[in-house]
């Protein structure tokens, strides 16, 4: 298939490349390089080295024998979008291409209204593009299971039954985002199921969890790494414990450290993604995955990590809870539904412990970039304290 990735210099879209072309795939891709620039601002940067585009590409044709069709531009920019999926025609397309953290979005009034119109605006130039030039391309979005936030409820795979003064009918699930970025995508929901609703779009919303992992088993044998980041704002929270045990800081969970989320391992999060493409949804239907392999705890992510830290390098690590930045609940009930995946063929990979493991081993190779990274791992974006004009 020829395949459109938006989003192709990110920490998913670079390591998905890699693994449609190993499957056969043609692709293609776009990006405007947001994250590296916004990264830097902050003062981080990967904490895998990786080179600009063009080597990328270079290096990326050396060792698959394939190019990638390479766009450089803004998919909030209609004519670029358009520009794009007249060009390459494609089968399917992923929409990686949004601004992707929650603290970035926290900062102030100007990330704030940069996150939503440039998530928002780029979703609906998608659907347009494809609406106008390919009804029959299968959209393929990520999306986050931090639309649904924490119910007190058990979450369904997108849509529940309700019963309300006996008349009962089947409806999105109730969606309580807990950032600007997380609302931006529960927009970006709602704006697809009206597409669909409206010109029976072919199209998968993934609500993922959040990924961990260095490597996969493509990046084990090409060596072309995806970035890694670690910083406060781009950093995730398995991502940046493990940056701290090996920068000799202590491991901090957030508040008491009981939020429970969903995560998945990079490996296993580019297969999800790569069987939503070849098991797609019937022509015209709008489907919902959860894409995450278990929930846990964040103390019990830190505590993991600490486990594996001493036993891999046979030094002591320590964790240390600080003050929460965010508005959230910190105790909560959390079961949500990951079926679907399932039953399309996905078995996870590994375990998280072995992972985590791998993780401490690839990075203590670039140890002393961590510990010049250390003044920007702790959290200085506190919700309460977004700045306006």
């Amino acid at each position: 298939m020829r395949v459109l990735i938006l989003g192709i210099d990110g920490y998913i879209g670079w390591t998905l490349a890699q693994r449609l072309v190993s499957k056969g795939h043609d692709v293609y891709g776009a990006d405007n390089f947001f994250t590296r620039r916004r990264v830097k601002e902050v003062g981080s940067e990967s904490v895998l080295p990786i080179p600009q585009m063009s080597k990328r590409l270079t290096g990326f044709k050396d060792f698959y024998g394939k190019d990638v069709g390479f766009f450089r531009g803004n998919v909030a920019d209609p004519k670029f979008m358009y520009r794009i999926m007249e060009q390459v025609g494609p089968d399917a397309i992923y929409h990686l291409a949004e601004q992707r953290s929650a603290p970035y979005s926290m900062i102030g009034l100007k990330q704030a209204n940069e996150t939503m119109v440039s998530n928002i605006v780029s979703t609906m130039n998608l659907v347009y593009a494809s609406k106008d030039l390919n009804p029959d391309v299968h959209i393929i979005k990520l999306g986050t299971m931090g639309e649904y936030g924490t119910p007190n409820i058990d979450i369904t795979e997108g849509f529940i039954e309700v019963e309300f003064r006996g008349r009962k009918d089947t409806m999105p699930f109730p969606r309580n985002a807990g950032s600007w970025y997380h609302w931006s995508k529960v927009h970006d929901s709602n704006n697809l199921m009206f597409a669909n609703r409206l010109w029976k779009l072919k199209i998968t919303d993934i609500m993922q969890g959040v990924v961990y992992g260095t490597a996969t088993k493509e990046i084990e044998v090409s060596r072309l790494f995806t970035r890694f980041d670690i910083d406060e704002v781009w950093g995730t929270a398995l991502n940046r414990f493990v940056a701290q045990a090996i920068a000799g800081l202590p491991i901090t969970p957030y508040g008491r450290g009981n939020q429970k989320r969903g995560f998945l391992s990079l490996e296993d999060s580019v297969t999800c993604l790569s069987i939503a493409l070849e098991k797609p949804p019937g022509e015209g239907e709008y489907r919902i995955l959860n894409q995450f392999d278990q929930y846990y705890s964040v103390n019990f992510l830190a505590e993991t990590v600490k486990e594996a830290y001493e036993k891999v390098t046979g030094m002591k690590a320590e964790i240390k809870h600080v003050e929460n930045p965010r508005v959230e609940a910190e105790d909560h009930y959390y079961n949500p539904d990951h079926r679907k995946l399932q039953e399309l063929g996905y078995r996870p990979s590994g375990e998280l412990k072995k992972d985590v493991e791998r993780m401490i081993s690839d990075l203590m190779d670039h140890r002393e970039r961590c510990v010049n990274l250390r003044s920007v791992i702790m959290p200085k974006t506190f919700w309460k304290r977004s700045s306006g004009i």
